[in-house]
């Protein structure tokens, strides 16, 4: 006859498990530098910004702000701000990257090219001229223009939302942090603070600038 010893799991219900197999998961994630989005407040609590709130990049960089930093908010007048986040330079761009036989468009490289930086009530650079740039590769068919025109502004689109995380992203760093509680070791902003709104960049598309129509396919 033989005797039955009880598993260490034998008294465990299912749901016990599950609950021991994703902590397990957790823990591991967590290892490994995982981190899901969450709040990260921002050490200011005012904010201005010259992006303009009525494009679709402003609008949605308020919205990721506000999610990230409730706490925040934003202030039209800069004398009335913590912080000053200005736009010094947004542009859009796309150039024909591949060519097929006939020496129509197989591809196009689409670009955004961002220039910010941060600063503190006294004018002190938390983020000197940062220049966030974003490139993505577009199949193109000339006989598909509709089409294609409308996959090129959702690329562009997402484009703007990946600019925006990266933007948040350098606010939230210790970095920023660290200069707001250490202001007298930042250095002067010589460039005076932009008070007109920058609106954001036209989507260009292939047709939209003549250069681009010689030897594309396009008449």
């Amino acid at each position: 006859m033989h005797s039955t010893r009880p598993t260490p799991f034998a008294d465990l219900s299912q749901t016990s498990i599950r609950v021991l197999v994703c902590a397990f998961f957790c823990v591991l994630l967590a290892a490994c530098g995982f981190h899901m989005k969450g709040v990260s407040p921002l050490p200011f609590t005012t904010l201005y910004t010259n992006i303009s709130e009525n494009s679709e990049f402003g609008a949605g960089l308020r919205r990721a702000i506000l999610a990230s930093s409730p706490g925040t908010r934003f202030v039209s007048d800069p004398a009335m701000a913590q912080a000053r986040l200005e736009q010094l330079d947004n542009s859009q761009s796309l150039r024909e990257l591949s060519l097929d036989a006939d020496g129509s468009v197989e591809e196009y490289e689409l670009n955004i090219n961002f220039v910010f930086q941060l600063t503190n009530a006294q004018g002190g650079l938390v983020l000197p001229p940062t220049t966030l740039h974003i490139t993505r590769e577009v199949p193109y068919n000339a006989q598909q223009v509709q089409a294609k025109q409308s996959e090129i502004g959702v690329v562009f689109m997402q484009m703007r939302q990946s600019l925006v995380d990266r933007i948040v992203r350098h606010l939230s760093a210790p970095a920023v942090s660290e200069a707001f509680a250490n202001p007298e070791a930042l250095p002067f902003n010589e460039l005076p603070t932009p008070d007109v709104p920058a609106n954001e960049p036209e989507t260009p598309t292939p047709w939209s600038d003549p250069s681009q129509r010689s030897g594309s396919g396009f008449f």
